[in-house]
């Protein structure tokens, strides 16, 4: 895919946040810092909002962005574009809770803490009913501060979808921690490192109401119902630190690419994708058994006839965002595909970091029909970085707009673009 960078920095452009927020925030298009192929243009609709990571947008357009800490009390931001120029100049703060998971279906917005899942009515003119009293769908779920990110989605069928990630590295006996072997079996599985699901509209839901749908997968913030093969597809985060761990059997290149970050396709209930006990080697194309539990690079053991991905990708490049476009904006060859938004991940040193994009997996009846793409870079804002903080923007969340664009977050500074194409 040829790609094109776009030239020149537009000018700065005041907008005035009126609403619950009775002041003004200057915003400074940044669109000119990312790479896109020929034809699509990139605009900030709103900056500066905190740490951005889920985002929806309704149907009128207007936007909602989940927070994954506290900005002045405050866990989600509504933007609304009231002049039609492209740019939020309607910027309301509500609910008390950070988090990460948002979407909207039905006529609700589903928003999550990292224990609980909330969700608000929008009435006819597209706005939530009581902003102060939502309504509480699921509660108790894992917090254990690691992997704590409950990112959901839901179906056409009335279920809603959520990861409760692992509170570990490989499930040892003490996590990442050189000598420790594994714990088998995993104690963690009963209640986190998998996907649950759980009714869209029941409230006051526990474990006791859900479904384990899916277990061995130690981290997903990336996930989303694939309407045209009408099954879930999940973004697993692999294991870190082989060579730390197992200096003798990984060197720092081989753990700075292994384990995969994996695509998965959730066909049915009950679905097994072997962590802690399997990882993914993109360099082998196999499912091999980790070094906690007997592995040694080479084994497979228990894992051959574990589930395998759909698309594999380099390692510890943190996918946090996954999203199956829908719309008709985008040339035909991007219907039904893939984005993938990566976040970046620490676990690369001593080599480079990688990720810091969105990348685009073209889909066709319901698979992989090529190599995974890069769509838009230039978020790293350098050419090579060593760690995660220097990186100018870290892409986290995607969401398709009503005419069809692709909108992008970023959790370092919290921005927001929108990606057009214009033939």
């Amino acid at each position: 895919m040829k790609l094109r960078s776009f030239a020149g920095v537009l000018a700065a452009v005041i907008a005035s946040a009126t609403a619950f927020a009775n002041d003004t925030t200057r915003m400074v298009n940044k669109a000119a810092a990312i790479s896109l192929p020929q034809g699509f243009t990139a605009t900030v609709v709103a900056e500066n909002l905190g740490q951005a990571r889920h985002i929806a947008v309704n149907s009128n357009g207007d936007i909602y962005v989940k927070l994954g800490k506290l900005k002045e009390g405050k866990g989600i931001v509504g933007l609304r574009d009231l002049n039609s120029d492209g740019k939020a100049d309607k910027i309301t703060s509500f609910a008390e809770y950070p988090g990460t998971g948002m979407v909207i279906k039905n006529g609700y917005l589903y928003a999550s803490s990292n224990s609980e899942i909330f969700r608000y009515k929008l009435n006819e003119r597209n706005e939530i009913n009581d902003i102060d009293k939502p309504e509480l769908i699921v509660t108790g779920l894992w917090d254990k501060r690691t992997h704590n990110s409950k990112s959901l989605t839901l179906d056409n069928a009335g279920n809603i979808y959520v990861n409760i990630g692992a509170p570990s590295n490989a499930c040892q006996v003490k996590d990442r921690t050189k000598g420790s072997p594994g714990q088998d079996p995993c104690p963690i599985l009963d209640s986190a490192g998998g996907i649950w699901q759980f009714k869209a509209d029941k409230p006051n839901q526990t474990y006791a109401d859900g479904v384990r749908y899916a277990t061995g997968v130690r981290n997903v913030v990336g996930l989303d119902w694939n309407t045209a093969t009408n099954s879930l597809f999940v973004m697993q985060h692999g294991r870190d630190q082989l060579s730390n761990l197992f200096p003798e059997l990984y060197d720092s290149a081989k753990s700075a690419e292994v384990p995969a970050e994996e695509m998965f396709e959730v066909k049915q209930a009950g679905a097994n994708f072997g962590w802690p006990y399997c990882y993914y080697d993109p360099l082998q194309n196999k499912k091999m058994l980790a070094p906690e539990y007997g592995g040694d690079g080479k084994k497979q053991d228990r894992c051959a006839g574990v589930e395998q991905p759909v698309i594999a990708f380099p390692g510890h490049m943190a996918p946090n965002g996954l999203l199956f476009y829908t719309g008709t904006l985008f040339p035909e060859r991007f219907r039904n595909g893939a984005f993938i938004a990566f976040h970046g991940s620490w676990n690369r040193a001593p080599l480079p970091q990688k990720g810091y994009f969105v990348a685009f997996v073209p889909f066709k009846d319901g698979k992989p029909a090529g190599p995974w793409e890069t769509f838009a870079e230039g978020f790293m804002g350098a050419a090579e970085i060593a760690t995660p903080n220097q990186a100018q923007y870290r892409p986290c969340g995607l969401a398709q707009g009503p005419d069809g664009a692709l909108y992008v977050t970023d959790d370092a500074k919290g921005t927001v673009w929108k990606i057009s194409y214009k033939q």
